[in-house]
């Protein structure tokens, strides 16, 4: 599924919030990127879709579309499924926002 027209990506913020010591860690955006076209077929295949919307200080804010956009399981699906992909997958990652 290609993205719809009216979806702006936004900037995308490599860094997160300083690890304990401090030190800021990077987010790698392609890993990120690389992770979602991973879960990415799952989600088609219910007649959904992902944009990747930003990624601030450690949250990851997707948008989902097509079926999955308007389907009262996305948020469980969000949370318990692609938050912990994301989260085991991409370090630095520490939440995911669905933004509508």
């Amino acid at each position: 599924m290609s993205e719809p027209a009216n979806t702006q990506p936004v900037s995308i913020s490599h860094t997160r919030a300083p690890d304990p010591d401090g030190t800021p860690a990077e987010i790698d955006v392609k890993l990120l990127e690389e992770t979602l076209d991973y879960i990415r077929p799952a989600v088609q295949m219910d007649g959904g879709d992902l944009v990747l919307l930003g990624v601030e200080d450690g949250t990851v804010n997707l948008q989902m579309v097509g079926a999955c956009g308007g389907c009262p399981l996305s948020m469980m699906t969000l949370k318990t499924g692609i938050e912990r992909i994301l989260t085991d997958r991409v370090p630095g990652v520490t939440e995911v926002n669905a933004v509508a």
